[in-house]
């Protein structure tokens, strides 16, 4: 087996996520995998702690996209402005060509219900960060939770629009919408 190759990472990630879907995410091993890739289950260990975290590696990168953007924000920026400004970020972490992989990945997870817990446990955490992020800018409680609550369902929402079989529009474009539609819920007429 090869000790080493350029993009292993990714290697190790396409060859389990076509495991997880032809044998079942329980039935497929981190033996199996590393063995499929052409790398030494020692290998596979490098890159990732388990091969749940073949899913849900890039959490610190995830997190980041959101909160980057707020804590580059001007000082005098709105809270809501600071969530527009965070999901906007998201759509350079969901380009077009990452929609099949997001696609399977989710499948993957929804049949799973210790994986779909791992997702929400993710969420969670990132409503959490956003809050901090938000209050360390100033904005005061409840408008900090709110905006964070918030920013983390219109992610949630856009994505899930975004995988669906039939959608084909970039995710800024769908989160976008339905920021529009939350504040038309708000502000009527608007």
């Amino acid at each position: 087996m090869a000790r080493w190759q350029p993009g292993t990472r990714e290697r190790l990630q396409t060859t389990a996520l076509q495991l997880f879907m032809e044998q079942g995410y329980d039935q497929t091993t981190v033996a199996g995998i590393a063995a499929a890739a052409e790398v030494t289950e020692r290998t596979f260990f490098r890159h990732f702690a388990d091969k749940r975290e073949v899913l849900f590696a890039g959490q610190d990168d995830f997190l980041g996209m959101f909160t980057t953007p707020i804590e580059a924000a001007p000082a005098d920026a709105a809270p809501f402005d600071l969530v527009r400004r965070a999901l906007e970020a998201a759509g350079a972490f969901f380009p077009e060509e990452r929609r099949p992989w997001s696609r399977t990945r989710q499948g993957i997870i929804d049949g799973n219900p210790a994986l779909g817990e791992r997702e929400l446990g993710k969420l969670a955490t990132l409503k959490v960060r956003l809050g901090e992020v938000l209050r360390d800018r100033g904005v005061p409680e409840p408008a900090a939770t709110i905006a964070a609550e918030t920013a983390v369902t219109v992610f949630h929402l856009s994505f899930a629009q975004w995988i669906a079989d039939d959608e084909d529009r970039p995710f800024a474009e769908i989160a976008h919408e339905r920021l529009d539609a939350l504040t038309s819920l708000v502000h009527p007429g608007r």
